[in-house]
């Protein structure tokens, strides 16, 4: 097995755990988190994960598909959780695509279909308007909000000066 396969076999295995301290330490300093909800660097990359998996109900999540090489790699992986916002559940569906530096992920892109996430996790509203830049601002907003509440909480990952 590659090097960087491990380490992502690593990061699946601990999200699985909720253990975000394992996932938090397969970013490199440096690195740069993408999906449809956020836009992270740094530090900010490891609130999210340690927020998601405190607030996460009813969570599993699986992965597979895992392949990387020096420079860069992927994997597919599925979550099931109860969106606290709605007490919906979600079943989301994701491919992740990397890039690696010191032995590090740099780059990590998520990517699945908002509208499919919005429908299961807001429901009728989340079903008609999913597909619209205004929902997913909405979304992205309201994650940024909890998210920056959430670091405030925990100076451990507020920017240095």
């Amino acid at each position: 097995m590659h090097p960087n396969e491990a380490l992502l076999t690593r990061f699946y295995q601990a999200f699985a755990q909720r253990d975000f301290a394992t996932m938090a330490a397969c970013y490199h300093p440096d690195a740069t988190f993408n999906d449809p909800v956020f836009t992270l660097k740094g530090r900010e990359i490891a609130a999210m994960w340690h927020m998601l998996c405190l607030n996460a109900e009813d969570f599993s999540a699986s992965f597979s598909h895992v392949e990387a090489d020096d420079q860069r790699g992927s994997t597919r992986w599925e979550a099931h959780y109860r969106f606290s916002r709605t007490n919906r559940s979600v079943h989301n569906r994701i491919r992740a695509t990397f890039e690696f530096r010191e032995g590090k992920i740099i780059t990590h892109r998520d990517q699945f279909s908002f509208w499919r996430w919005a429908a299961m996790a807001l429901g009728g509203v989340g079903y008609l308007l999913g597909g619209t830049a205004f929902m997913q601002r909405r979304v992205q907003t309201n994650a940024r909000t909890s998210l920056d509440k959430f670091i405030a909480q925990h100076p451990e990952y507020e920017k240095k000066i």
